[in-house]
């Protein structure tokens, strides 16, 4: 489903804004690693925001997103005080594992794997040729 023009100010204001609060409150660095947000969606609605965390080098996803759940209040309490002038509710806010990374990483192993394994008809090819 395609984001409207409002969803996407909103998402990008968000998105701004979070990365801020990150950096202030000291969770962009967690466990040695480092977090930043990978996406927000909102809802038509805009009452939810999926906030997408991307994590590079840290040892425990789930434990660094335990922890940044465990600040959420501290965040949406910042984050309504920095966006009040712009939106009239705040969105309910929801953090996610962004594993577009790994995926891609999964995919790219995949095709060089692919790649190296010699293809059955080449073996054919090869024998017809001797």
């Amino acid at each position: 489903m395609l984001e409207g023009k409002r969803q996407k100010q909103v998402a990008g204001l968000l998105n701004k804004e979070l990365s801020d609060i990150f950096q202030r409150l000291g969770l962009n660095m967690i466990d040695g690693g480092m977090v930043s947000i990978a996406g927000v969606k909102i809802t038509p609605d805009l009452f939810d925001a999926r906030i997408y965390l991307s994590f590079f080098k840290v040892k425990d996803n789930d434990l660094a997103l335990k922890k940044i759940e465990e600040h959420a209040h501290e965040i949406k309490k910042e984050l309504t005080a920095r966006v009040r002038h712009q939106l009239r509710s705040m969105p309910k806010l929801s953090f996610y594992i962004d594993d577009t990374l790994e995926y891609v990483d999964k995919i790219e192993k995949l095709f060089k794997e692919i790649k190296e394994t010699p293809h059955p008809s080449e073996d054919k090819e090869k024998s017809a040729e001797d």
